[in-house]
């Protein structure tokens, strides 16, 4: 059974169509999808983001909150970390899991979407978001990352993690009978770009394995 078909419940606000139901069902999807990688991806994601203990962090488009509480973790009981995700069914899902252990801040999760956060100017020092981008429509990603940018601090930083998909005509076929044909052909290639072009200066780029591509960016300092 493919992950949409399993994504099945309340349409998700961004793309109509595309609906979420089952969360516990998505998160074995994404077990599968990931080989069993997927806590060490996730973990070497939140290490990229470039976040501090102590930060205030933002995790756009959470989901069920899987990077959410790797952020928590990684920023530790004096940090604060919000989730944001339009669909109430994995938010809730999110908060049953709780935080991201021991020593971990506090995950707070509040209902709304991408590309008009209801969150304060300047509010945040790490921004993140993952598999999140290629859910909206292409006229709306722009405007998804200048909210980003708007609630980032000068001096933040953002860090944006998309699908790769796989290089070979075997992987490919994978994906399209599992995930659909956006994913197969999701053209990543043009994310350094599309987050270049709002306005952050793009500081790195780079695969994580096995399927994930991330950039890594910063809000200039005022007056830069």
């Amino acid at each position: 059974m493919s992950l949409g078909r399993l994504m099945q419940g309340k349409p998700h606000a961004d793309t109509p169509g595309v609906t979420i139901g089952s969360a516990r069902a998505y998160e074995l999807c994404a077990e599968v999808c990931f080989g069993g990688r997927r806590r060490r991806a996730f973990t070497e994601l939140a290490a990229l983001s470039g976040a501090r203990p102590g930060d205030r962090v933002l995790d756009v488009g959470c989901g069920t909150g899987y990077l959410t509480r790797r952020m928590a973790a990684r920023t530790g009981p004096e940090g604060e970390v919000t989730g944001v995700d339009p669909s109430p069914t994995v938010l809730a899902h999110a908060r049953r899991k709780g935080g991201g252990g021991r020593d971990a801040a506090p995950c707070v999760y509040r209902e709304g979407i991408a590309e008009a956060l209801d969150l304060p100017d300047a509010s945040f020092d790490t921004v993140v978001t993952s598999l999140m981008l290629h859910h909206l429509p292409e006229d709306l990603r722009p405007k998804a990352l200048r909210e980003m940018r708007r609630v980032l601090r000068p001096g933040g930083r953002l860090l944006v993690v998309e699908f790769r998909p796989p290089r070979s005509g075997v992987g490919r076929h994978l994906v399209l009978a599992g995930l659909g044909h956006a994913m197969a052909h999701h053209r990543v290639d043009l994310l350094e770009r599309l987050v270049e072009d709002q306005g952050f200066d793009v500081r790195a780029s780079g695969d994580v394995h096995p399927w994930l591509r991330y950039v890594q960016a910063g809000r200039p300092e005022a007056g830069e």
